[in-house]
């Protein structure tokens, strides 16, 4: 069987629920009602504004428009998280720019490539496995940068001493960049052990929707599993790893 399509009456019905959220948040004092209802609004004008773009490449598909979506989301991804971190000087944006464009792209080359055994520019598989690739990465390396950037600032005396010592930036800096990869590894280790036990993974459970045997859908969900863990570990490494190296100069004198 394949899946049950909904009316537009039918789908209307799921904002009901915000109702719940938006009496709980009333009652518990919380003044987010504008954001809830904005950020309802705008995931629903990207998301319908998307689908009728991905209908329109998988009805018509073109190498071109699948380079084109990709280099969209990366672009997006890329902008949100130097958005989020405007006080970085422009080695480091480039450093996170490469790290998160690089790795998405090698990840996603081989995930479709070598494990889907399908062409790299067929939209039906690139598209949406990079979006969840991407979007995982990006907010992987947002939660690192956020770590990194507040334990330079909540030990910037420590800091301040090691080098008064004579300590170098590399042996103070790594520990942080260490540090925030673990953070940022964190939640998707965390996700990971409880899958099949305490959830059924959103691409499991569409593909399962849609009619996939379950057996198959779990392959997938494992392999998009390993491959999110990857980009993450990747991205979050290198542009860090790279970054602050950007944050002292040949003299071993700090930038910040």
């Amino acid at each position: 069987m394949g899946i049950v399509e909904m009316t537009l009456g039918q789908f209307a019905l799921i904002y009901v629920l915000l109702l719940v959220v938006l009496a709980i948040m009333k009652k518990a004092k919380i003044q987010k009602t504008k954001l809830l209802i904005w950020a309802s609004v705008r995931m629903t004008v990207q998301l319908v504004l998307a689908g009728l773009v991905l209908t329109y490449i998988l009805k018509n598909p073109h190498p071109l428009f699948t380079v084109a979506y990709i280099l969209a989301m990366t672009t997006f991804a890329t902008l949100r998280v130097l958005g989020k971190n405007r006080h970085l000087n422009k080695r480091f944006k480039t450093a996170i720019a490469l790290s998160l464009s690089g790795a998405g792209t090698a990840v996603v080359f081989f995930f479709v490539v070598a494990v889907v055994r399908m062409d790299f520019f067929n939209p039906q598989y690139t598209i949406p496995l990079s979006g969840m690739i991407f979007g995982n990465a990006m907010t992987g390396l947002t939660l690192a940068l956020k770590s990194f950037n507040e334990n330079l600032s909540a030990q910037r005396s420590r800091i301040e001493s090691l080098l008064y010592v004579g300590v170098t930036p590399r042996k103070i800096l790594l520990p942080f960049v260490n540090s925030a990869l673990e953070t940022a590894l964190l939640p998707t280790l965390n996700s990971m052990l409880g899958m099949g036990i305490i959830s059924l993974p959103g691409m499991m459970t569409g593909q399962i929707l849609s009619g996939t045997l379950p057996m198959t859908a779990i392959l997938y969900q494992i392999a998009i599993m390993i491959a999110i863990t990857t980009v993450v570990c990747l991205t979050v490494f290198s542009a860090l790893y790279f970054g602050y190296r950007t944050l002292y100069n040949d003299r071993n004198q700090m930038l910040i």
